[in-house]
């Protein structure tokens, strides 16, 4: 286990870093992120250079969540996709109509 030390400022912690780039989320930031071992985090930088972890939800966590959600549907995905094309095709029309 590495060795960690705590700065005065609470939202922050270091941590060691070994040779093979392994680092250890202090427990306090996994509670705070919900991120369970095993588990996965999304490192990304921001437009100003800041490093944000974020938590990646697994399979199982995100089961059931297209049937919450209030953009489901039952129609197939090929009659969603005739309904597009036709709207897109309208809309076209509407814009750029032909001369007759």
């Amino acid at each position: 286990m590495s060795k960690t030390e705590q700065p005065e400022d609470s939202e922050k912690e270091v941590v060691a870093v070994t040779k093979h780039g392994q680092a250890t989320i202090p427990k306090r930031f996994r509670d705070k992120l919900g991120i369970d071992a095993p588990g996965k985090v999304l490192f990304r930088e921001t437009e100003e250079g800041e490093v944000i972890v974020e938590h990646v939800r697994s399979p199982s966590e995100m089961r059931g969540f297209a049937t919450r959600s209030e953009a489901t549907t039952d129609k197939p995905a090929t009659q969603l996709l005739r309904e597009k094309r036709e709207q897109d095709r309208d809309e076209h029309d509407a814009r750029f109509p032909t001369e007759e």
